[in-house]
């Protein structure tokens, strides 16, 4: 026995044909984008900064309608003690554009306090390993962008 076939007449599609259907909706009756979360989205791009010898990050932000964000918006997803002071925008010449940009500067000094933290506690770490600790650091920076689904 098939529990697909129905013994019953199929429907004709000239049945469901309503004439008012293509009509506007409700403008009162709100639309289904009021029950959607509205999210940013970021570029995250890593270079190498030979200056200072370590990984530099450097981000481009985009609204939920894919239109880049402005610098006001930009900064609202930054902690307010990194904001306009470890966090400027800067011409990125790889890209030819302006971004967002974690100055690198205190990047090797907590790196090396967090890995030799690491090293006394005994866990030694690779290269890879290094560059997800980096990312790591990266989140306290900038807290409302979720890239880390690792905990």
């Amino acid at each position: 026995d098939d529990d697909d076939d129905d013994d019953g007449p199929v429907a004709d599609l000239e049945d469901f044909d309503e004439p008012n259907l293509a009509e506007a909706p409700d403008p009162a009756a709100g639309s289904m984008r009021d029950n959607v979360l509205r999210t940013r989205t970021y570029d995250l791009v890593i270079t190498y900064d030979r200056y200072y010898q370590t990984p530099r990050m450097w981000l481009y932000g985009y609204d939920e309608d894919q239109q880049p964000l402005t610098k006001k918006q930009i900064f609202q997803d930054i902690s307010a003690a990194h904001a306009k002071k470890t966090v400027t925008l800067e011409h990125n010449t790889h890209l030819g554009t302006q971004m967002l940009s974690i100055h690198p500067c205190k990047h090797a000094e907590v790196m090396r306090s967090w890995l030799v933290r690491m090293r006394a506690g005994g866990v030694e770490l690779g290269p890879e390993q290094s560059l997800f600790l980096f990312l790591k650091f990266i989140a306290t920076i900038i807290p409302t962008i979720s890239y880390d689904f690792t905990t």
